[in-house]
């Protein structure tokens, strides 16, 4: 599903060219569930957006679905993340004056589906994800974690093969991060690929592998057992 071979990424920082990622080769088969750990800068985060096709690696070659993602233009990689990765985010990226189930509908529209599909298949997302007493509420009328199950429902209204979240229980509290947790595993158990970025040992758990990133590196070994975590 994914295969980085030897990803630099590096930036100019004013005079200076700072190295965010040093070299990192990483396998991630189609249907893990994994969590990438580190501490602050470690670039955790820059990974994540090389592996979501939000950025480019300075060096290497990046695969996705046997995909040579590397060298791909903005109007390639804007395809690739509409047709095959699912985002969600800490904060959620909600647009406030459209209902939940309008922000579920977003992707589609940018991948030209009708009106009439568009609507079904937002509805059966917010009905999957335990909204669906809420799809007309606009993101001011929803807690927390409701506007997390509707970022949710958004990813995966267009059927992707892989998710991609970046620290999604960061806004909220511990019941409600566990509720999320569980609606990954369950689309983990679909079949789902589900890569989750976070700081936090207990949502790390619910992954089948940690991937520890420590100074643009992945740590040895990279694979963490659960009952490590613990």
């Amino acid at each position: 599903m994914i295969r980085l071979e030897n990803i630099t990424r590096s930036f100019m920082l004013g005079k200076e060219n700072v190295h965010v990622l040093n070299g990192i080769s990483l396998t991630i088969e189609s249907g893990e569930f994994v969590a990438i750990m580190g501490p602050s800068g470690s670039g955790k985060s820059t990974l994540m957006n090389i592996i979501g096709c939000l950025d480019k690696p300075t060096e290497g070659e990046y695969f996705l679905a046997s995909e040579n993602v590397s060298h791909y233009n903005d109007k390639e990689l804007a395809r690739v993340r509409n047709q095959s990765i699912g985002f969600v985010f800490q904060q959620f990226h909600l647009l406030p004056r459209l209902s939940a189930l309008k922000n579920v509908e977003l992707p589609m529209i940018y991948a030209g589906i009708s009106k009439k599909e568009r609507q079904a298949r937002a509805e059966e997302a917010l009905i999957k994800v335990g909204l669906s007493d809420r799809m007309n509420h606009l993101p001011n009328a929803l807690s927390g974690g409701q506007k997390q199950r509707v970022a949710i429902a958004r990813a995966i209204v267009n059927q992707p093969k892989l998710i991609l979240a970046d620290e999604p229980t960061g806004a909220l509290d511990s019941k409600t991060s566990i509720d999320i947790m569980d609606q990954f595993s369950k689309l983990n158990e679909e079949g789902v690929t589900v890569v989750v970025v976070t700081h936090e040992s207990e949502v790390a758990q619910y992954a089948n592998r940690t991937i520890m990133v420590r100074d643009g590196l992945i740590q040895s070994p990279t694979l963490i057992d659960r009952g490590m975590l613990q």
